[in-house]
């Protein structure tokens, strides 16, 4: 079972955080947006911040470094909106 690491930047907070988690293989190999979907769920079971929607302005992955980069916004549940940026990739 592959680990992916993401690095998350989020505007407001001045908040910069890099989490490791476990997913299968078709995961690790999928697209953008459903890498981004199971970090975020990593994020909801494990972080305790309350339920976060996300919307993703951009996503990309570069398919020789196998790094997922994604743009957007989060909605956390008081309606306090913050931009993020996330880069994924296997961990070292």
């Amino acid at each position: 079972m592959p680990t992916l690491t993401a690095t998350l930047m989020h505007g407001k907070r001045d908040a910069e955080g890099t989490y490791s988690f476990d997913v299968s293989d078709t995961t690790a190999a999928d697209t953008p947006v459903r890498i981004m979907r199971a970090f975020m769920e990593h994020i909801q079971a494990t972080a305790n911040v309350g339920h976060i929607d996300y919307e993703i302005n951009a996503a990309m992955k570069n398919r020789d470094k196998q790094i997922t980069t994604v743009i957007g916004e989060m909605v956390f549940e008081a309606g306090n909106r913050e931009p993020f940026t996330c880069f994924i990739a296997l961990a070292p």
